[in-house]
């Protein structure tokens, strides 16, 4: 049996966290071990976490990518699966990620996008066009392949043991699906499913502050990247790797 870990990172999110886990609870294909990471809250997530069940692990590092890198380190599954506390799975997403890593031995990383939640019609057109649909298509032009997205991203276990030594894990300004995206080896296999969808709170697009910082931490995501090394040369890496993948099938 494949075992399957999902990793929550929270911070002060009991009310959106408790909507989350009861729709775990309601899979059909339940999780084998929920690690809700607590990044410092000082409301009773860490309670609303326990009270389902979830294993909750304080991780005291301020940021998205340390409560969630923390949660990767600690989960025990052969799967690891990645939620927001905002997030709300359908009933068959657990179950539907494992069929899709069975059915394909060759996958490491596989995505969705989100199907947004409050707010109005027109913030979730510009969350779900602009925002989501403008990163599938800028991210996969940069980097050849498929995007990923934290709020509904699944990967093997020894996929993130190839690569947690190499992201920005400790850094609170960056977008750890994105910097995670950047990271992925030459050789791994990544797959965006649009049909593959989970519920997604509006509430950082209800501002132009919220939505301001998340471009700004996009761009600072990609400019560190840049920095260390250009795109144009990991996509002729993964390009090279594909060609030779390619002449060994024929």
């Amino acid at each position: 049996m494949v075992r399957v870990s999902v990793v929550i990172p929270a911070l002060n999110d009991s009310a959106m966290l408790d909507r989350c886990l009861s729709a775990l609870a309601a899979q059909t294909r339940l999780p084998d071990e929920i690690i809700v990471v607590d990044n410092g809250s000082t409301d009773d997530t860490a309670d609303v976490a326990r009270r389902h069940g979830a294993t909750v692990l304080p991780e005291p590092l301020r940021g998205i990518f340390p409560a969630s890198a923390a949660g990767f380190d600690a989960a025990q599954g052969d799967l690891i699966l990645r939620l927001d506390a905002d997030s709300v799975p359908p009933a068959d997403w657990v179950g539907r990620v494992v069929a899709t890593f069975g059915e394909e031995p060759s996958l490491d990383l596989l995505s969705g996008p989100g199907t947004f939640y409050g707010g109005s019609r027109t913030v979730h057109w510009v969350a779900e066009n602009l925002y989501i649909g403008g990163y599938i298509w800028f991210v996969g032009l940069l980097l050849g392949h498929h995007p990923l997205f934290g709020s509904n991203l699944a990967f093997r276990r020894s996929a993130w043991e190839r690569l947690r030594g190499s992201v920005h894990r400790t850094l609170r300004e960056i977008h750890d699906d994105l910097d995670l995206a950047i990271h992925v080896a030459p050789d791994m296999t990544v797959r965006f499913d649009r049909t593959l969808r989970v519920g997604v709170s509006a509430r950082p697009f209800a501002s132009f502050a919220g939505f301001r910082r998340r471009i700004r931490w996009a761009f600072g995501t990609l400019e560190l990247n840049r920095r260390e090394r250009s795109y144009r040369s990991r996509r002729a890496e993964r390009r090279a790797v594909q060609r030779a993948r390619g002449a060994q099938a024929r």
